[in-house]
């Protein structure tokens, strides 16, 4: 059992993440005598559903203050309702958690207007697995808690996307076509980390382009991945504008593509290692409560910059490489943004797969296991 880095809210919170992160772990460690609605639970979902209000009696007589839990809320969004009367009649504070904001984003569904915080979950990260992680299991199998267990990473990996598909797709009805969703799930996998082309994704589906983008948005409202956007210089109109799209896990990533009873290629480990190293500056940013948004910068004659983040103090870049060593070459794109953006504002990091750090152009080369514990102590974004 691994401690935690999400911080515990003060008041009523919605707390997100993708199926399998630990959130109902989470959940018991933090608020044990909380009364707990388990709305995965079939029998209860529905009896909720018919009648929202029991929510209220049955919770009404709690004392001002006390704590209540709806895990999977999404299944039954009418509660919200419930929920805001007994925040501010009574006084009661919630952690509403889920794996889907899909629902609550759509149809007037009631989202307590600021009464409760949003907070996200992610997978374990390097900090919390400490001792624990490994470079290596990290980029073939993530940091799921139960596929950290490498005699269970594999079974636990397919079952989980095969859940996914049933529990996520089906169930909530998010797409009709589940076999074309599938194909476009593999796709989509195979291009983790690129920037995306929805055309050519459509082609190598047999889809609409309009039904790429579909299901991309569905990933987005599961949690199951992201956008990178591009960042746009205000001095140049000459840059590339496409999104990248990253999925929330490397194990994950790799189920998709079945290349889990394979060691991964080199290709493939060059967007794992920018997989890794992004999410895990997602969950720093979460957990460490700065509103700083990841971009990506790449200009029409290939220079590029993998990581891009404005801080109140100026701009981190970071450039990602799977390689066991680092190349005078691998600094083209942050010698760039760093002319750009002004040298002084601009610290540039290498990241790669070796064991010695270096200085090269004023560019920080790191190994990844060394960057990662100087990005949790505070020492990269602050």
């Amino acid at each position: 059992m691994y401690a935690r880095l999400l911080k515990n809210p003060t008041r009523s919170a919605f707390l997100f993440g993708p199926r399998g992160t630990g959130k109902s772990t989470w959940i018991r460690q933090r608020f044990p005598e909380a009364p707990l609605y388990d709305l995965l639970d079939t029998g209860e979902a529905l009896r909720l559903a018919a009648d929202p209000q029991a929510l209220y009696r049955e919770l009404a007589n709690c004392p001002s203050g006390s704590w209540a839990v709806i895990d999977e809320v999404q299944k039954a969004p009418a509660l919200l309702n419930e929920v805001h009367r007994l925040i501010e009649g009574k006084g009661l504070r919630f952690i509403l958690s889920g794996s889907s904001a899909r629902k609550l984003r759509r149809g007037g569904v009631n989202l307590l207007a600021g009464r409760a915080i949003t907070t996200n979950l992610f997978p374990l990260t390097s900090a919390e697995l400490s001792s624990d992680f490994s470079l290596d299991q990290a980029l073939q199998f993530g940091t799921l808690p139960l596929a950290v267990d490498a005699e269970t990473a594999q079974d636990y990996l397919h079952s989980y996307v095969e859940t996914y598909l049933v529990q996520e797709i089906q169930a909530e009805a998010l797409t009709r076509n589940v076999g074309a969703f599938a194909r476009f799930l593999e796709v989509a996998a195979r291009q983790n980390a690129q920037t995306t082309n929805a055309t050519g994704i459509a082609r190598d589906t047999g889809v609409h382009r309009r039904t790429v983008e579909s299901h991309f948005q569905i990933l987005v409202d599961t949690l199951l991945g992201h956008w990178l956007p591009a960042w746009r210089l205000k001095s140049s109109n000459r840059q590339l504008q496409r999104s990248k799209f990253y999925f929330f896990d490397c194990g994950v990533a790799r189920a998709l593509t079945g290349r889990l009873p394979y060691p991964p290629t080199t290709e493939e480990l060059g967007s794992q290692m920018e997989t890794l190293v992004l999410n895990e500056l997602r969950a720093y940013l979460a957990y460490s409560k700065l509103d700083y948004v990841p971009h990506y910068w790449r200009s029409y004659d290939g220079a590029e910059v993998d990581i891009l983040i404005e801080t109140a103090r100026g701009f981190v870049a970071i450039e990602v490489k799977a390689a066991a060593r680092w190349e005078k070459r691998f600094n083209r794109g942050l010698r760039r943004i760093a002319d750009e953006l002004g040298r002084s504002k601009t610290t540039c990091y290498g990241i790669y797969a070796g064991e010695r750090a270096a200085l090269w152009d004023d560019v920080q080369v790191l190994p990844a296991t060394a960057f990662l514990p100087r990005l949790w102590d505070g020492k990269v974004i602050a």
